[in-house]
């Protein structure tokens, strides 16, 4: 891996320099598109306006412990394992359990067979919800077995069809049959998982347990196949950077540049070529854009807008970054035992059966928009209203060193304690000036509440502690509002039309722009999006690119791929 600025004084990169391909953004988006140019064998050059790769998948050691910053555990869905496969990488994988947890009850879920668990485990916390209870399974079988077609086999797109006629006979003609009635059925299933429930049971607090865990206003296809697809989840030995690092190590097996610290803040259009923010110029045939899509737009502000242009900017100014996360990361005297008896590796966990309905302090959004209150109501308002959210949230907790001893030091454990945070909220807590006191009272309120239900003792035992908020987000990977899912989900009837791909089925449109010669992937390009669509439409934009470099007459020059895995 390269920094483009030393790379740069020992002359390897000049700027002016021309190249076949850019990726902007260094996501898993990025790195995708940029290992399959690379290995095409395009001159590619990979931009990210962050010291260090990866986005939103990451790890880092702090006092021995190994955590991960950004996603806890891969979904495979027929695409991550295969494309690791295609490329020839080689890593190690443990499967990764994932547990849900209701005050002192829980469960893990080993797939549709474990949803007879679930159901026991509701009913035991409403026992007058029984007959609801059945219906919501039942639902959620259904809506399961939908998914499971979709995500079921290798995707196609990481398969060479070519030679393994078998596959294309055996199983993918016969999957595309399933496929077009399955996604059809499942995407009429689009109304907010919030509103649908309450076709089942007006018990909100039944409602709150198991949506709790989901983003707002999330389709309720999207959400309820998730009670499947935990069971897809794996982790790599070492953490979740360990693919960024292979990906990144790929790129530069196959001669592909990648340049940290490196903004793209313009683009010429015409004369196809991208402007540093240190005035740096470089030439390209074909440019994917994986950074946030505001930037994008943003960077092409100079140019003579066409209408489709000035539609998209519409779209995205009526828009706003989705979902985003407080995170509460640990490191404690505690042995590993301690943890896998009360919530194993991966757990959400909701300390409350009374759900988050149950707040009863002011809405902070109310509070903010009180402009006749003083700073010092405002803020007790605000507080009072944060610890009654924490107290009845659900958390994602995560544990690396239960998959992989190795990323705590003996006797100890590192934790991952995170729950979903209003970007809005805490960037008026940053602009009243009391964010660091904020993140004091989530961190000691998020201790106080384990504390006295699944981690009795915990907080005596505590050597290492800090958090993240979704500015550090927002400031680490470049996403607006620290999204970590891409755009909301509709829902706010003064929304607009959202600036991303929403429909399964014309996933392929994803990563075309009304740019000339521009492209575009990862997590603002569809809605709702994760890894494997980051992954899947990063393979998109790069075979776009070089069916069109074929095209133009440019062939790649096949790189030496000795220690590429």
């Amino acid at each position: 891996m390269k920094d483009l600025k030393k790379t740069a004084a020992r002359g390897t990169v000049q700027a002016g320099e021309f190249y076949d391909v850019i990726v902007v953004g260094a996501g898993i988006a990025g790195l995708t598109s940029a290992a399959y140019t690379a290995k095409a064998g395009y001159t590619t050059l990979l931009c990210e306006k962050s010291e260090k790769p990866g986005g939103l998948v990451g790890s880092f050691s702090r006092s021995g412990f190994t955590f991960d910053a950004g996603i806890r555990a891969f979904e495979n869905s027929g695409i991550v394992f295969p494309m690791l496969t295609q490329l020839g990488i080689v890593m190690d994988f443990v499967k990764n359990p994932v547990t849900i947890g209701i005050e002192d009850e829980q469960m893990t879920l080993k797939g549709v067979e474990s949803l007879a668990d679930y159901a026991g485990m509701l009913t035991q916390k409403f026992p007058d919800n029984q007959a609801e209870i059945a219906a919501i399974i039942s639902e959620i079988r259904k809506v399961t077995g939908y998914m499971e077609v979709l995500y079921g086999i290798e995707n196609p797109l990481f398969i060479d069809l070519t030679i393994n006629r078998e596959y294309l006979f055996k199983t993918l003609l016969p999957w595309l049959i399933k496929y077009q009635v399955n996604i059809r059925k499942a995407q009429k299933l689009s109304e907010p998982i919030e509103i649908y429930l309450l076709h089942f049971t007006q018990n909100q607090a039944l409602i709150d347990v198991i949506i709790q865990h989901f983003f707002e206003k999330m389709p309720t296809f999207f959400a309820l196949s998730y009670f499947g697809l935990y069971s897809d989840y794996s982790y790599p030995i070492g953490g979740t950077g360990m693919l960024v690092t292979a990906l990144t190590d790929f790129i530069a097996a196959h001669r592909g540049e990648l340049a940290l610290g490196t903004e793209i803040i313009q683009i010429n259009v015409k004369a196809q070529q991208v402007v540093t923010s240190n005035g740096q110029r470089f030439g390209y045939g074909e440019l994917i854009w994986c950074g946030d899509m505001k930037a994008l737009y943003s960077a092409v502000d100079g140019e003579e807008p066409n209408n489709q242009v000035r539609e998209q900017k519409k779209r995205i100014q009526e828009n706003r970054g989705g979902d985003s996360i407080f995170t509460l990361y640990l490191g404690v005297n505690l042995d590993q035992p301690y943890f896998n008896q009360r919530c194993g590796p991966h757990c959400f966990y909701t300390p409350s059966k009374a759900g988050l309905s149950a707040i009863q302090s002011e809405n902070w959004q109310a509070v903010l928009a009180d402009q006749a209150r003083s700073e010092a109501d405002q803020q007790t308002a605000l507080q009072a209203w944060v610890r009654e959210y924490l107290a009845l949230t659900t958390y994602e907790i995560s544990i690396p060193a239960l998959r992989d001893p190795a990323l705590a030091p003996p006797g100890k454990t590192g934790i991952i304690i995170s729950t979903l945070m209003d970007y809005r909220l805490v960037k008026a807590i940053a602009e009243a000036a009391w964010y660091p006191a904020f993140k004091v009272l989530c961190e000691e309120q998020i201790l106080a509440v384990l504390e006295h239900s699944i981690f009795p003792g915990l907080i005596e035992q505590v050597e290492e502690r800090f958090s993240s908020t979704p500015l550090t987000i927002e400031r680490l990977t470049g996403n607006s509002e620290g999204a970590i899912t891409g755009w909301a989900f509709p829902g706010d009837s003064k929304a607009g039309k959202l600036p991303a791909v929403s429909v399964f089925r014309k996933i392929a449109k994803t990563i075309e722009t009304p740019l000339p010669h521009i492209y575009q992937a990862g997590q603002w390009t569809f809605s709702p999006s994760g890894l494997p669509v980051s992954i899947l439409t990063g393979k998109l934009a790069a075979d776009r690119v070089i069916r069109r470099l074929e095209k133009q007459g440019r062939k790649g020059q096949p790189r030496d791929t000795q220690g590429a895995s």
